[in-house]
């Protein structure tokens, strides 16, 4: 005779496990407000936004590609505890992330986004005293060979960011340099975190050939002094932090008339341990567009600041 045995989804999760942990730090309430306006043209494949965008958060968290991630929440019961399906519910195909993705759109994620900062600075892990800048390049999902194959064929001399546009299939990706030989094809990330918890506050996408002063106006904390690189002390940064009223201490290149080589390596110490986390990310980007990878950046500084929280003591309370 079989015995049968009665068991939920809640006790298959150990209680001490991660995901747990998120609903502790984040309360989804304000997301959910957030979605409420998308969701009543169209209730997405009857999942519902909310749980399709924990999916997408954990997509992300685990670093996954649509068809893992639709193995992922079948196999895994921790996942399907953490989107809000049950053992016997169907769960999402591949085919659906991506729509939901362009059905959020990166307007609604900044504003999730500014959401969970905004509950960050309220709790106090986020005060904008001091802050690190930096920019890190990211290569597009294009090889330029047959990009040059095509403007040789068209009589051009060569291929760079005037012509290259007309031949690429990501049209918006730029070549851009770092120093005098290190090039690459893609996109730029302009990156501002807070160091009293090493918290990322502002993040944004640019084309590979906006400098690093040039996209510092959008990632420029409202106040505090601002930690930066020799890429952040020429005009366009300097105006921008004298507009918005930061502090803007950055490293002076060698020709500089008023350069200061013990206050720059007391600057460069300061920002070491900050330049280690972000030196580990991954360059290589999973989408074309400036749009779509700046999703992708935002659901990155998301899960990064989750993860972060975790870690931080005393202990968290959930941000409602």
């Amino acid at each position: 005779m079989q015995q049968v045995e009665m068991i939920s989804l809640e006790d298959l999760v150990p209680k001490k496990h991660s995901y747990r942990d998120f609903f502790k730090i984040w309360s989804f309430k304000f997301v959910e407000k957030r979605l409420q306006k998308l969701e009543k043209s169209n209730p997405h494949k009857g999942y519902g936004l909310l749980r399709l965008f924990k999916c997408l958060l954990l997509q992300f968290m685990e670093n996954l590609s649509d068809r893992e991630l639709e193995r992922y929440i079948q196999e895994n019961t921790a996942a399907r505890w953490f989107c809000g399906f049950n053992l016997r519910d169907n769960t999402p195909d591949h085919t659906v992330f991506c729509q939901t993705r362009k059905k959020i759109g990166t307007n609604v994620l900044s504003k999730i986004f500014s959401d969970l900062r905004d509950q960050l600075k309220r709790q106090g892990f986020m005060s904008e005293v001091f802050s690190f800048v930096d920019a890190a390049h990211l290569i597009t999902k294009a090889n330029l060979w047959k990009e040059r194959d095509k403007a040789i064929a068209e009589k051009y001399e060569k291929l760079n960011n005037e012509t290259i546009s007309k031949f690429s299939a990501d049209s918006q990706a730029k070549i851009g340099c770092k120093g005098k030989d290190k090039y690459w094809y893609g996109y730029k990330q302009h990156t501002s975190v807070d160091m009293q918890t090493g918290l990322i506050n502002k993040v944004a996408v640019t084309p590979a050939n906006v400098t690093d002063s040039a996209g510092f106006k959008h990632v420029c904390p409202s106040q505090g002094a601002v930690y930066a690189d020799k890429g952040y002390c020429t005009q366009p940064a300097t105006r921008e932090a004298k507009r918005t009223g930061v502090h803007l201490a950055a490293i002076q290149k060698n020709n500089m008339k008023h350069k200061n080589k013990d206050r720059d390596r007391w600057y460069s110490q300061v920002r070491s341990p900050y330049e280690r986390v972000f030196s580990q990310r991954e360059k290589r980007v999973r989408y074309r567009g400036i749009a779509k990878n700046q999703f992708s950046v935002f659901m990155q500084a998301i899960c990064f600041n989750l993860k972060r929280i975790r870690v931080l003591k005393p202990p968290v309370f959930c941000l409602s």
